[in-house]
């Protein structure tokens, strides 16, 4: 039979939340994959049968999984994870800004860059939504190393102009001049798109809000990222800088700043009204338990978020957090739930929906990936377990849908990333995998 190798058929277990929270599960699934899209997903015998001549893969053994998407992570801080003991503005000032500092060097910044996208992809993540450096040229230089990556990456140069180091701030001339540059250059590149990136309203003025203001309104799709409510001094500090607001929100509401095209990272100390706002505005938020229990900012409030109605994903916001993996967070999430009062019992199911569709619905990419469903780019994370490690031993005993997706999300790691795909495209293949076996 002479093959289509325009149509490609990957033979695998499937899993995926295409409607959450109801789990998707094929144990001998298929997707057919056409154009760098998912054509079709259902089982393997039905799909061949109707494409007898797709170039075929056999990858049972592993699991096919949607990429991953991180919804808040910081390229420039690679190099500074794993410090430990500091509250948030103690290690803002100790450890990520001096690092940050250096990236007015092109030579580094494009170093890191570099390590910044190999470990994304070496983790299953094929979308990012990235805090750039303050520098408009590092800033580029990350875009750069994620369009030759092939990741799917939502970034944008951090604007700050006080609090910060000096050598850290811009004018907001400089500000809307250089990105409104980087947008003219990345943004609806390939699979780049850019986000208006103030570091937070405490370095903020409202000269650099109303710049982040007008272009959002000059730019319609664009994204729009920050953080807030993270830390309590932080809050109080904030309350200080602008005590016309009533409170943190109200800041970024002034200038139109949230709703749909928009994440806020963290918000940790959210009140009620904070919450019934966002969620009226379509305000996202990116929830980075790792990062959380490291700078000891506080466990999250799910249940108050899921109530109000407010959309949240998992961030693994490099580097406060500490290690790439999405599904590490998504562990991490389960596991401060279980410990906070009247905290939210998460699924396995659920656990992959926040590591994959719901990033996507934060950043207004739902039409384009974080399931399987035809149509959607084929953006894929292939999950096998090396011989002879704990995961392989317990997958041996599991057999219901829900345990052995737990299993994953409790011991899988980035040796388990075995192939990475965006838009079809293989963007990682990992050096332990064994050749999968063509068949016709």
């Amino acid at each position: 039979m002479i093959q289509d190798h325009s149509t490609e058929l990957l033979r695998g277990p499937i899993f995926h939340t295409p409607s959450p929270p109801a789990l998707v599960h094929i144990p001998d699934g298929a997707l057919l994959i056409r154009g760098g899209r998912i054509a079709a997903c259902g089982h393997f015998a039905d799909l061949q049968r109707a494409h007898p001549q797709a170039a075929s893969t056999d990858l049972r053994g592993g699991f096919l999984l949607p990429g991953f998407i991180d919804t808040h992570t910081h390229f420039p801080q690679v190099r500074i994870i794993g410090g430990m003991g500091l509250p948030l503005l103690e290690w803002l000032e100790q450890r990520a800004l001096p690092e940050e500092a250096r990236m007015s060097d092109a030579r580094y910044a494009a170093q890191v860059a570099q390590e910044f996208v190999h470990s994304l992809a070496s983790h299953g993540t094929t979308t990012a939504m990235v805090f750039g450096a303050h520098f408009a040229h590092a800033t580029a230089g990350l875009f750069e190393a994620a369009a030759r990556s092939g990741l799917r990456i939502v970034c944008g140069q951090v604007f700050s102009d006080r609090q910060l180091r000096p050598e850290l701030h811009q004018t907001a001339e400089s500000s809307y001049r250089d990105a409104s540059e980087l947008i003219r250059r990345f943004h609806g590149r390939g699979r780049l798109l850019y986000a208006v990136t103030p570091r937070f309203a405490l370095s903020a003025s409202e000269a650099i809000l109303e710049v982040c203001q007008t272009l959002m309104s000059e730019h319609p799709g664009v994204r729009f990222q920050t953080h807030i409510n993270e830390n309590e001094a932080e809050i109080a500090a904030v309350a200080k800088m602008f005590p016309w607001a009533q409170d943190y929100l109200a800041v970024y509401e002034r200038y139109g700043l949230g709703g749909p095209r928009a994440v806020m990272a963290h918000n940790v100390h959210s009140t009620d009204s904070q919450l019934e706002r966002m969620a009226a505005a379509g305000t996202s938020v990116a929830h980075c338990p790792s990062s959380n229990a490291s700078l000891g900012s506080g466990i999250f409030p799910m249940a108050r978020h899921r109530r109000a109605g407010v959309r949240f994903a998992l961030g693994a916001d490099i580097g406060a957090g500490t290690g790439f993996g999405v599904m590490k967070e998504g562990l991490q999430a389960y596991l401060m739930q279980r410990a906070a009062p009247g905290g939210t019992v998460l699924g396995a199911a659920q656990l992959l929906y926040l590591a994959t569709k719901a990033g996507a619905e934060a950043r207004a990419l739902d039409h384009e990936t974080g399931d399987f469903t035809p149509g959607k780019s084929a953006d894929i994370a292939y999950v096998k377990a090396p011989e002879g490690s704990p995961l392989a031993a317990v997958l041996q005993r599991a057999t219901a849908p829900e345990d052995v997706l737990a299993a994953i999300f409790t011991l899988a790691d980035a040796e388990c990333i075995q192939e990475v795909r965006v838009a079809g495209d293989v963007i990682l293949f990992h050096r332990l995998a064994p050749s999968p076996r063509k068949f016709s």
